[in-house]
């Protein structure tokens, strides 16, 4: 049930259903429109939205479907349902061009099957007649004129006609031309035609004088028309002939409908689907145009608007070249009726329209103007209380109209009724207005009704605050700009800033003091602690908005970071294998080196040039084993580098930890090394680079592996050394290669200043931490931040954050002459 009868006029669907209904082509389409109201049948709805959705995304994405004008032929089958009754040519035209189209639209969805399943479903089993089609085609010309070959009888016809009026024209050209010379016509006289005769122009005075028939005389009775007697068989001939063609011609239109009769339900059917596509293309016409989708029929009665606009308000406001607020809202089981207060003309009504009008949209089969996650539930009855029904006929005032408007809300409410009332209980006295309202709100909840209630009566703000199954919800308004914000809040009860707007406008300050003073503090300091409510709700929102936005990138740069150290522990572990195996080689190489250059020099009885060559090739290995040194120190900044990523990444897990997110990761220090070597122990020998473990102790002897060599050496040699300078030492080349192009990539796209100037201060200490970890990733010493003077409060949050960091051993301001206080130079440790 949708109540009042004025429904769809009171929130606007009726202009809507007409702009859908202009873009419609044919009038069976515009009915169609008419007759798609409010429906309560999932499956009806759903194949409604379905279709409409299927049609939009059709319009916008493919261009080559058949467009154009669809024509109406249901007066065409009508005819053809007439035993005895032909189509003219215009009606046979009319059907040939509408089972084209009907041919052109199956084809087009037909061999689109899973992109519009809904769709080719509709399309599956319509004939299209394209036997009917070449025959029309075979009788009718593009022109729409009856073909000279439609029948062999007719192009005899059409041949005599041609040749009848050839001889006409040359004996009436004959005839002209004699009446010229004897001057009965005047010289520039021409032929004309009167009737369907051609005749001959003749004055007055000698209209006896050419033999013939007069058919016409002028306006002025100056001039007569005559047929001359020469012509006139000629003449009759030519009639009889017409006369004869359109028997013809029906005959020919007579046998078409003959053939195609049999088949009028079938083209019924076939018209019937033309003008179903005419109005689900003018439904997906005006949704792309409105930004209009097929939002989610809610499974648990759950009503959830996103981006929710109403269409009407959005095509005035875009013409005016100005944004909707969109309005979002949820309705549930929990919560199922909302209050909305706030000041006037602050979007109250809006929200309670477009609430109304979106919901019946939905059920009545458009597309709806809401974000496509928006969940619509299904109601089998929609009350409406908008606006002042009185009336003098009926003796109903104003608020006799609301009452009477709640009277049949209560008889037909239900759980599955939406209940829209606006200015709830205005209209009277305050007091006892407010009292029957919450008197009305108490059994529409008991009810289990779903609403949208707006009011400015304190006792129902207070009522909804205090019982289940109702919610506050409050206009925005910007104080300081004393200007409404035409955004809804949910969860709290709003203010009507009467005041703010009576001094806006300019009411004098003695009323308004008059008028505080009157309405008394407890209502002065109600209105200004739901204002200090707004205020600081919208302070805490966007202080979580920046905490989650930190957040997030504190997760991506720690996933990144564990990414990376993943990587590098990988490609460690296959360096190492490399390393191993080449260390292996070279000791080999090494040893047969130095087996050949003893035997060369015993062999050639230290003979001066070749001991000369064993020389030079026991330097050209001792300077391949000083590079493999050079390789180890490069290793160990590899090695540093890894440790920078790391502290990077404690850092960040620390920040996370001081809001309460995250544990601080706990670094267990490692133990101390013993003074003295122990088995297991990792050392380096006096006079040597290479770092080794000791396999075995024996006394003062030490048995130590280096590499895959075992040395048996004086305990008192060894030193013991830590596990990362034994990782530092037996580091591989190829992971200095990766982090140190890592490094040059960084130092090319570095820029050692930023300008944080107009950032929340929450984005400015992001930008700020980026700057500082690259700045140590690279090796620079000092970088600048631009933040501007201002308040200070800027400089004040990046100051404070640099002094938690370490590495960081200097902020001050830059010198007067290049922008003071305005700039901090950050120095870091090198």
């Amino acid at each position: 049930m949708i109540y009042p009868p004025t429904f769809e006029q009171k929130i606007g669907f009726d202009r809507l259903r007409e702009q859908v209904a202009e873009r419609c082509t044919m009038r069976a389409a515009r009915e169609r429109l008419a007759a798609h109201g409010f429906s309560t049948s999932p499956h009806e709805i759903v194949g409604r939205q379905t279709l409409a959705d299927e049609m939009r995304q059709l319009v916008m994405m493919e261009h080559d479907f058949p467009g154009g004008d669809y024509p109406d032929i249901d007066t065409v089958v009508a005819k053809l349902r007439v035993e005895g009754a032909f189509l003219d040519v215009e009606e046979a035209v009319t059907l040939r061009r509408a089972l084209a189209t009907v041919g052109g639209i199956v084809a087009f969805i037909s061999a689109r099957e899973g992109r519009y399943p809904e769709l080719w479903r509709l399309t599956r089993g319509v004939e299209a007649f394209p036997q009917i089609v070449a025959r029309i085609d075979s009788i009718v010309d593009d022109l729409g004129a009856v073909r000279d070959n439609a029948s062999p009888a007719l192009a005899e016809i059409r041949r005599a006609i041609r040749e009848r009026e050839g001889q006409a024209a040359k004996r009436l050209q004959a005839v002209l031309q004699a009446a010229k010379s004897a001057g009965i016509v005047e010289a520039d006289a021409q032929l004309s035609v009167r009737d369907g005769k051609t005749v001959i122009p003749v004055s007055a005075a000698n209209k006896r004088k050419l033999n013939g028939f007069i058919h016409d005389e002028s306006a002025t009775g100056r001039t007569f028309y005559v047929e001359p007697v020469e012509v006139v068989e000629l003449n009759n001939e030519l009639r009889e002939l017409e006369y004869a063609e359109r028997r013809e011609i029906v005959r020919i239109l007579t046998e078409l409908t003959e053939e195609i009769r049999p088949d009028a339900g079938l083209i019924a059917a076939s018209g019937d689907y033309l003008a179903e596509i005419d109005m689900l293309r003018a439904k997906g016409r005006w949704a792309l145009e409105n930004d209009c989708v097929k939002p989610i029929l809610s499974d648990d009665d759950r009503l959830v608007l996103r981006r929710a606009r109403h269409p009407l308000l959005q095509q005035t406001l875009r013409a005016q070249g100005r944004e909707i607020v969109p309005l979002d809202m949820q309705l549930d089981a929990r919560k199922r009726i909302l209050v909305i207060s706030g000041p006037n003309a602050g979007g109250k009504s809006v929200c309670l329209k477009t609430t109304g009008i979106v919901q019946y949209m939905f059920q009545c089969g458009f597309p709806v103007p809401v974000a496509e996650n928006s969940e619509l539930p299904l109601f089998g009855s929609i009350f409406l209380d908008i606006g002042d029904e009185q009336s003098m006929d009926n003796d109903l005032s104003t608020y006799s109209s609301h009452l009477l408007n709640m009277k049949h809300t209560l008889a037909g409410a239900s759980p599955r009724t939406l209940v829209l009332i606006d200015e709830f209980g205005s209209g009277t006295e305050p007091v006892i207005g407010g009292a029957i309202a919450e008197a009305i709100l108490e059994r529409l909840i008991e009810r289990g009704c779903y609403g949208v209630i707006t009011t400015h009566y304190a006792n129902i703000k207070y009522y909804a605050a205090s019982n289940d199954g109702v919610a506050n919800g409050a206009m925005t308004f910007d104080v300081q700009q004393i200007r409404p914000l035409f955004r809804l809040e949910m969860g709290k009860p709003g203010s009507s800033f009467a005041v703010e707007i009576a001094r806006k406008i300019g009411l004098p300050e003695e009323i308004i003091r008059a008028a505080s003073e009157k309405a008394g503090s407890d209502h002065i300091n109600l209105e200004k602690q739901l204002r200090e409510i707004a205020r600081d709700k919208r302070y805490w929102e966007q202080k979580r908005d920046r905490i989650r936005l930190a957040d997030r990138k504190v997760e991506e740069l720690e996933q990144s970071y564990a990414e990376q150290l993943q990587k590098i522990r990988t490609e460690r572990q296959e360096i190492l294998k490399r390393a191993r195996e080449e260390a292996q080689r070279l000791i080999a190489d090494a040893n047969r080196q130095i087996e050949n250059t003893i035997k060369t020099i015993r062999e050639a009885q230290a003979e001066k040039e070749l001991t000369r060559l064993a020389r030079r090739e026991l330097d050209d290995f001792r300077e391949q084993a000083e590079r493999a040194a050079a390789e180890r120190e490069r290793e160990a900044e590899v090695a540093r580098e890894i440790e920078r990523i790391e502290r990077r990444r404690q850092r960040r897990a620390e920040r996370k930890a001081q809001r309460g997110e995250a544990a601080a990761a706990t670094v267990q220090a490692e133990a101390p090394r013993p003074r003295e070597a122990e088995a297991g122990s990792k050392v380096r020998m006096a006079g040597q680079e290479m770092v080794g473990i000791v396999r075995e102790i024996k006394g003062k002897r030490a048995t130590v592996a280096f590499g895959q060599i075992l040395t048996t050496v004086d305990r008192a040699l060894l030193t013991v050394v830590s596990n990362n300078e034994y990782r530092e030492a037996t580091r591989p080349q190829t992971a200095r290669t990766v982090v140190s192009v890592d490094i040059s990539a960084r130092k090319l796209r570095f820029r050692d200043r930023i300008d944080v100037r107009g950032m929340r201060a929450s984005e400015a200490l992001e930008a700020v931490q980026d700057l500082v970890d690259d700045a140590l990733m690279v090796g620079v010493g000092s970088v600048t931040i631009l933040h501007g003077k201002g308040t200070g409060a800027l400089k004040e949050e990046i100051r404070r954050y640099l002094r938690t960091v370490p590495e960081v051993t200097s902020a001050v301001d830059e010198h007067a002459d290049r922008g003071g206080a305005g700039i901090t130079i950050v120095t870091l440790a090198e």
